[in-house]
């Protein structure tokens, strides 16, 4: 199976293939029409000069003069070119063959072709000159003028075997061939190194991965200064990621280590008690007592199953459905909370302070579930309030929300303590020795049905005051 750097990689060599193709085949056309251009301008420029010079010596010994043709002669060892002068009728009188013999001479060139050069102005072509040539030719004819008269005498052609032309195009071929070879070789070791390179942080996450996936939850993807920005952020989305597995594992592993702790201890009582009273270890008269710790434990327990159904249900709701919230005054369902705790409170001798606006206060959410959040703070407020403390409830106006605080005066919570008062299970008192009402639980079912109605719940603890304080929406 191709990776993406080996298919990057793979389309990467064919676009520089095409490419290289694709100009090494333009550049040898435009080559091959320069050269051609060139050498027939070069033939033009010749068959210009010999005309002339034809023309020069049209008079006196005529074209056989001998200088003329030691001219010639040294015209084709130097350019390679054929020479050929004819008459006015197109037959050939003198030929200058660059071959060791040549045939030429009295052969004659169809009427149309002398009729097209006697025209005046050059000719040009490229192509098989029949009867004479039997490869193609570059050739360039012109007309040789009287220098008296200014009638045509004849013309001279002048031409050169394309061949000529190929010879370079096959040198320039393979230069270009070598050129592109080099250049291929460069970018594929290049390539190579780039792919490498930028593979190196994916083979890394992956890598990180498979130990995530077999148990390794600190594996993490270290991150460079050198990567893209792009496999950064994948890092980084990975790191996150694994960071919030691994902590959801961990308070799952404390969930379990949590709830096994917590039932243990009162189904061991209960079964204590209750094998007690069955084999007469406890006698009649005490097992009433006992019985009512057992029916104690029992509720306990019981309130422990509520409690988790109550969070399931709030979490599978994904928040409180709009049909179950109601219009009703937050401080009258805070006042009606804070009289169900007049026992407890007059039991402690505690000082209660109440602060709420003199006007009703409405919001728009589900009553039970509010009615609940104020309880569980209120009842943790009481339990952690010393004999003679003060607890507080405020509730408060601002910027479209209703805010809700429940105080206690007493032992300050550690800094360090805070961030965690709202895990489920989570207790101040580590040795559960004190408190042995509670759960651990209060807080988090406070905070979930706070979170599930889109709002927030935060606490503060200094200088011997700790104030829990949620918000509501305020519906006025």
């Amino acid at each position: 199976m191709k990776t993406t750097i080996s298919r990057i990689f793979s389309t990467a060599a064919v676009i520089l293939l095409l490419a290289l193709v694709m100009i090494g085949t333009s550049f040898q056309l435009l080559v091959k029409e320069y050269l051609t251009e060139n050498a027939i301008d070069s033939l033009k420029t010749q068959a210009s000069s010999i005309a002339d010079l034809a023309s020069a010596y049209s008079t006196g010994n005529g074209l056989e003069d001998r200088g003329f043709l030691v001219n010639l002669d040294v015209l084709n060892k130097v350019t390679g070119t054929d020479v050929i002068v004819c008459d006015a009728g197109g037959e050939i009188r003198i030929c200058v063959h660059s071959g060791a013999e040549c045939g030429h001479v009295n052969r004659a060139f169809s009427p149309d072709f002398v009729k097209r050069v006697m025209s005046g102005g050059t000719v040009t072509a490229t192509g098989k000159v029949r009867n004479l040539y039997a490869e193609n030719r570059n050739l360039a004819a012109i007309m040789i003028p009287d220098p008296v008269s200014g009638e045509s005498v004849g013309f001279v052609m002048v031409s050169r075997p394309v061949d000529s032309t190929t010879v370079v195009m096959s040198k320039i071929s393979n230069i270009f061939l070598m050129v592109s070879m080099m250049v291929i070789l460069v970018a594929i070791v290049a390539m190579v190194l780039f792919a490498r390179q930028q593979s190196a942080p994916l083979r890394q996450m992956t890598k990180t991965a498979v130990a995530f996936g077999h148990g390794d939850l600190d594996a993490r993807v270290k991150i460079d200064e050198g990567y893209p920005q792009d496999v950064e952020d994948l890092a980084r989305a990975f790191n996150n990621m694994a960071q919030a597995i691994q902590r959801s594992e961990y308070q799952r592993q404390e969930f379990v280590a949590n709830v096994s702790h917590e039932l243990k201890t009162p189904m061991t009582t209960i079964s204590g008690y209750i094998d007690g009273i069955m084999d007469g270890t406890i006698p009649p008269e005490r097992q009433r007592h006992y019985l009512q710790i057992v029916s104690d434990e029992t509720k306990r327990l019981s309130r422990l199953v509520r409690s988790m159904l109550d969070i399931s249900r709030l979490q599978d709701q994904g928040g409180i459905p709009e049909e179950k919230k109601i219009h009703f005054d937050m401080e009258e369902c805070a006042g009606q909370v804070l009289i169900t705790f007049e026992q407890k409170i007059t039991a402690k001798g505690l000082e209660v302070e109440v602060e709420m606006p003199e006007h009703p206060v409405y919001t728009n959410a589900d009553m039970d579930s509010v009615t609940q959040v104020i309880y569980n703070l209120i009842d943790n407020a009481v339990k952690f309030c010393p004999e003679g403390g003060t607890l507080g409830l405020k509730i408060l106006e601002g910027g479209g929300k209703i805010y809700t605080s429940v105080s206690n005066s007493g032992e300050t919570i550690p800094p360090e303590e805070l961030p965690l008062v709202f895990d489920r299970f989570h207790k101040l008192d580590k040795s559960r020795s004190k408190n042995r009402d509670g759960w651990g639980l209060g807080l988090y079912i406070v905070k979930t049905i706070v979170c599930s109605h889109g709002e927030d719940i935060s606490v503060t603890s200094q200088n011997g005051k700790t104030t829990f304080t949620f918000t509501m929406p305020l519906v006025n």
